[in-house]
């Protein structure tokens, strides 16, 4: 591959004009959207509009004036589109980590009654810590153990009947590794467990389709489709920093279990203000306190500038370029680059939308290189002890990005620039 190559890419990609949804800075090469997302030009504009008018000069009328009481609906119905979700089945609310509570909470409280015998939470070493935390805990709190297993080969062997509930992230924050949801979901239900899936890293950039194109009437434990997923905001769907994040059930077991975070937004009537708690029908009930109007907002513009690609071929269109992307990053590394190894898989069906990297020899090559980067203009992220990770938003990409930063990396470690000692002062944030 050529830069000129490169430039040809871009020159025929049909995706290309949704680069100017988003107010990218002049000189930076962004690959760092699987962490925060880009900020769309219409966000600014869209969250004034909601402080000075909607706020401003609406005020308190403007819950029902302009729709804020639905807006974690209105919302969640736009994410379920890039989901596989159905209208009515999804909401926006609360952070990642709340919602996983949630959900875990119900899915072990549905396990409790129909098959209490089983007493395992089953999930990757390597999954994000929040979810290891979040399960710890319960696990702790409910009588349950947390198995964790060290490699993705070895989920099947731990789906047997003392397993309750498979909990793993759909692409791996450290690896980049895309699982196959659908096969490790129906082994979890023909082994008589539920499945609960993150999709932090994988809504908004690689296609998911939550209900499988499954009927109501299907048996349950032949089922490909998940029974709970929660999922963020301020990655791939370029919602802002700390955007609310999204929760899903599924149909067949919405409405069984009140969540254990039954705040009054989950109420089936919050106005009526009654002192019992009588959960909401479906989803709702996983609504738990007052939404949180500007950053459901701000998150909504973001949601839309994925949605804006479904006239150019949609998910599978992100899909495809998001390949090509990691896919020529990877190879240019790979040919400049020997100090460092890929971490991602090579195979494209088993890799999300990243790629990440480690040092083949000296650790401290890793988090030092990623600054040196940033210095450039390039930007990447540093995950503990030794990746470097690289995000691909093909919303807004080109293929000469990936190209030139392939080239600024192999020059950062020709020069030695990683050495220099600003760079290798650590953070708060990496």
């Amino acid at each position: 591959m050529t830069r000129d190559d490169a430039l040809a890419l871009d020159a025929h990609d049909p995706l290309a004009p949704l680069r100017e949804l988003f107010a990218l800075p002049p000189g930076t090469i962004y690959l760092d959207g699987n962490s925060l997302g880009v900020l769309p030009k219409a966000t600014p504009a869209r969250v004034a509009e909601v402080v000075t008018g909607e706020w401003g000069r609406g005020l308190i009328g403007s819950w029902n004036q302009a729709g804020w009481i639905t807006l974690a609906q209105r919302v969640g119905d736009k994410i379920a589109r890039l989901v596989g979700a159905a209208p009515g089945e999804l909401v926006a609310a609360d952070s990642t980590s709340v919602n996983l509570y949630k959900v875990l909470a119900a899915a072990l409280a549905i396990v409790r009654a129909d098959a209490p015998q089983r007493t395992r939470i089953v999930s990757e070493r390597s999954n994000f810590p929040t979810d290891l935390y979040i399960a710890e805990s319960l696990a702790a709190e409910r009588g349950f153990e947390l198995l964790l297993v060290d490699t993705p080969e070895a989920i099947p062997a731990a789906l047997d009947d003392r397993c309750a509930v498979l909990m793993l992230t759909h692409v791996n924050y450290r690896t980049g590794r895309l699982h196959d949801m659908a096969a490790l979901t129906r082994a979890a239900h023909a082994a008589g467990a539920l499945a609960v899936w993150d999709l932090a890293h994988s809504a908004g950039a690689v296609p998911v389709d939550l209900n499988a194109g499954e009927a109501d009437f299907v048996d349950w434990r032949t089922s490909k489709s998940p029974d709970f997923a929660v999922g963020c905001g301020y990655k791939f769907l370029n919602g802002g920093p700390g955007a609310p994040a999204f929760v899903w059930a599924h149909r067949r077991h919405a409405g069984r279990f009140a969540q254990p975070l039954s705040g009054w937004m989950g109420h089936a009537a919050p106005f009526e203000f009654t002192p019992g708690y009588r959960p909401a029908p479906g989803i709702a009930r996983y609504l738990c306190g007052t939404p949180a109007i500007l950053a459901l907002a701000a998150l909504e513009c973001g949601v839309d500038t994925v949605l804006a690609a479904e006239p150019f071929g949609g998910m599978a269109a992100l899909r495809a370029k998001s390949l090509a992307l990691t896919r020529l990053f990877a190879d240019e590394v790979s040919a400049r680059c020997p100090q460092l190894a890929r971490v991602s898989p090579e195979a494209d069906a088993e890799r999300g939308s990243q790629v990440c990297l480690a040092p083949r020899d000296e650790p401290a090559l890793a988090y030092a290189t990623v600054q040196a980067l940033i210095a450039r203009g390039v930007v990447g992220d540093f995950r503990a002890p030794d990746i470097l990770r690289f995000g691909f938003t093909p919303l807004y990409l080109r293929h000469v990005d990936a190209y030139d930063a392939a080239v600024h990396l192999a020059e950062v470690l020709e020069r030695g620039e990683w050495r220099r000692p600003e760079f290798n002062r650590r953070q708060a944030v990496t």
